[in-house]
């Protein structure tokens, strides 16, 4: 039933996507082939999500998504003005018979200028879509942060973090791209890094041809990782529950031979000149539907406030909803799980838009809340869509300071 009223939906699109077509170019051909692309794009996607892929959300299935994507966006904005038009149609139409005492109701012609302008806004996302799965994807941003706390031991006074979050190598396809984003993250050469969760898609085999290539990534202090929601197999059909478990307990090997110290509920410290700070790392924990494994009473057991404490939590809302309010006071926590949905509008100290704002309050960058922070990983893989527009893969460079933010 699902798949008839989409249908319909995409249909009843491509008539107002039709017209704008018909309503600027008196050649035929031209909206003939964008109904053939159409109806591809829809036969194409149908299949992809009915032939049984146990693939979940990538290769075929995610570019099936993507030139959907490519071309539905400016279905709906076709649809607006069409739409629109057609109520200020109706409505001339009206008055013009009360006006006339007229038996006759006729609708006026469409406005070609409308349809033009249908059309230049419509690029924009047809564009933007393209040039996020041609190369957005993999362009790759380090974003640097400096943050102070007053209570952080002096000897970690100017301490580098790297984070990353949320490879998805199930959905990679390019190894020189991915090589380069890997050698990104080298070059920042910090003292420790750290790994905020989703490796794979789903299965720990996504892995296999780009282990060798992630555990070339050292620092001083270690690489620490914990897991997301995608790495538990949740997501796609298993022969049986002794197979799903096996695949975790492959996915968690692989992190051991990446050289990656995998936290599971646990913490560890790192210590410099006497000093130390605790890393707390929680399975997922996710608000709305997604698993609760995280325990953070386990993973901090035997801490206290007064200990300094860098906190890896894969779902962000997890920090939305207990980490901030604990009384342990975790001064730090990293997460990511958003991808900042991949799609958005990001200009430094002008605006910060993305739909996934409207799921997540936290969702890509530094926030402070009661003498807390977190920042938010935008992920440097891609799920689903395989592209990226506006919200770049992003590697994260955060130093420490000790004692209050300068004036």
């Amino acid at each position: 039933m699902r798949w008839i009223i989409f249908v319909v939906v995409y249909v009843l699109l491509d008539i107002y996507a039709y017209q704008v077509f018909r309503t600027i170019s008196r050649y035929s051909w031209i909206y003939y082939l964008y109904l053939f692309f159409s109806l591809v794009i829809l036969a194409n996607i149908l299949y992809q999500f009915n032939s049984g892929s146990g693939e979940g959300w990538a290769g075929a299935k995610s570019y099936a998504i993507g030139f959907f994507l490519v071309f539905f966006l400016p279905k709906l904005i076709f649809f607006i003005f069409m739409f629109g038009e057609d109520v200020v149609r109706f409505i001339v139409a009206t008055f013009r018979k009360i006006g006339n005492n007229s038996n006759n109701f006729s609708l006026p012609s469409r406005r070609k200028f409308i349809s033009q302008v249908a059309l230049g806004l419509a690029a924009v996302p047809f564009a933007s879509m393209l040039y996020g799965m041609y190369k957005g994807r993999y362009n790759f941003r380090v974003l640097k942060h400096t943050l102070y706390f007053d209570d952080l031991p002096a000897a970690f006074d100017g301490y580098r973090i790297s984070q990353i979050s949320d490879i998805h190598s199930g959905s990679f396809d390019n190894p020189e791209k991915i090589k380069y984003g890997v050698d990104l993250l080298k070059e920042q050469q910090s003292d420790v890094i750290f790994f905020t969760g989703d490796l794979v898609n789903n299965k720990a085999t996504e892995m296999d041809d780009w282990k060798e290539m992630f555990s070339s990534v050292k620092a001083r202090d270690g690489v620490y990782s914990i897991l997301g929601n995608h790495d538990y197999g949740d997501y796609v059909q298993w022969e049986s529950t002794a197979a799903k478990e096996a695949n975790l307990e492959r996915l968690k090997d692989v992190h051991a031979e990446m050289g990656w110290n995998l936290l599971l509920n646990e913490h560890r410290f790192l210590e410099r000149d006497g000093e130390k700070i605790a890393l707390v790392g929680v399975e997922n924990w996710g608000a709305g539907g997604f698993k609760k494994k995280g325990d953070l009473d386990k993973a901090g057991a035997g801490l206290s406030a007064k200990d300094f404490k860098v906190l890896l939590s894969h779902d962000p809302s997890h920090w939305e909803e207990k980490v901030r309010y604990d009384e342990k006071h975790y001064q730090l926590t990293l997460s990511g799980h958003t991808h900042g949905m991949q799609f958005g509008i990001e200009i430094p100290g002008w605006i910060k838009w993305s739909p996934v704002q409207y799921r997540y309050k936290h969702w890509a960058g530094v926030y402070k809340e009661l003498g807390r922070a977190m920042n938010v990983n935008r992920g440097f893989g891609f799920l689903a869509y395989p592209g990226r527009v506006g919200i770049w893969p992003e590697i994260t460079v955060i130093e420490l300071k000790k004692g209050p933010k300068p004036a």
